[in-house]
């Protein structure tokens, strides 16, 4: 009658027991037989089945992100996890979900600063260790991002900064994530997000260096809801954190929304395209105006070989990246 008879809390171990009421008569007979289960008086009341209330949707995913990042620790043969924090709103996100998936002293926080690193960067990344309770290293990548800015001046004579420059840095930040992963046992989680995969808003052999990718499924814009809900839980996440504009910090004055839709915008569209599987026209159907619809379109197809070498992470959207949305990585088509 689809009535509720027992719920088990979700994402942790439970033993629920419910007593199901059945017709006494066993309908294989046929011959008015009735089990004996012994002495009415001795036969015990079996206690209430358990009724554990449903998580809302946010609680739901920071659950299954925390389940997802530990079993897959845990059954990797790690106890112990290394995060690059830059103060931003997604590694300090995926630090907080290790610390409560391992035990926060089983989490070391980075802090690489370069020049281009703004103070209050510094003192987030400071705070959030501070009060996660975890262990923060701090190592600043100028010494190595000169030497190889000085390396590459004789092929790069004449040529202007760019990408390149930024994407350096990123990637001396991966290597001494590594290698510390490699010398101590941590498991290196990334910080990616599902809006920064889908857009190629990411470094190759940089931040997209890891063992496992916590919150690859994850849009930007739940991110925040997810710093939000962590937070009525306990205090972790400073408010500063999540008040400030997102940036790479690659680049004076950087700003996400320098090279990237409005994460407000872009999310939406991006769910239409990769979710819900909706054509060009039907996204620009939406009201999304038709020039940015063709600039997320084009950055999704193109980004498609850097998907395909990023770790593993939870699945939390109906249609992530890597096992649901199988896509090849090269081809002419263009739906617009």
């Amino acid at each position: 009658s689809g009535e509720i008879l027992a719920r088990a809390p979700q994402f942790k171990e439970a033993l629920v027991v419910c007593d199901i009421p059945v017709d006494d008569r066993d309908p294989g007979r046929g011959d008015g037989y009735v089990p004996v289960c012994g002495p009415a008086a001795e036969r015990r009341p079996i206690p209430p089945p358990t009724h554990a209330p449903p998580l809302d949707a946010i609680a739901e995913v920071y659950a299954a992100l925390v389940t997802g990042t530990r079993d897959y620790a845990l059954k990797s043969g790690f106890r112990k996890a290394i995060v690059a924090l830059s103060g931003g709103i997604d590694s300090s996100l995926v630090a907080t979900i290790a610390a409560d998936a391992l035990g926060a002293e089983n989490v070391l926080g980075i802090s690489m600063p370069s020049r281009y690193s703004s103070e209050g960067s510094v003192e987030d990344a400071q705070a959030l260790a501070a009060g996660l309770g975890i262990r923060l290293a701090s190592s600043s990548i100028e010494p190595v991002f000169s030497a190889y800015l000085d390396t590459l001046e004789p092929m790069f004579r004449g040529a202007e900064p760019d990408v390149t420059e930024e994407n350096l840095q990123a990637r001396v930040r991966g290597n001494i994530v590594m290698a510390l992963s490699n010398k101590f046992g941590y498991l290196a989680l990334t910080t990616g997000n599902k809006s920064e995969y889908a857009t190629g808003y990411a470094t190759l052999y940089g931040d997209m260096s890891g063992g496992f990718a916590v919150i690859k499924d994850v849009p930007k814009t739940m991110a925040y809801d997810l710093c939000r809900y962590r937070n009525t839980l306990s205090a972790a996440i400073p408010e500063s954190v999540i008040d400030k504009p997102p940036s790479a910090e690659l680049r004076p004055d950087q700003l996400d929304a320098d090279s990237l839709p409005r994460y407000e915008v872009l999310d939406p569209i991006l769910k239409a395209y990769v979710e819900d599987d909706l054509p060009y026209g039907g996204i620009v159907a939406l009201g999304y105006p038709p020039e940015t619809v063709r600039q997320v379109i084009s950055l999704v197809d193109r980004a498609e070989y850097k998907r395909r070498q990023a770790p593993p992470g939870v699945k939390i959207t109906e249609r992530n990246f890597g096992r649901d949305r199988r896509m090849p990585i090269i081809n002419r088509y263009r739906p617009y």
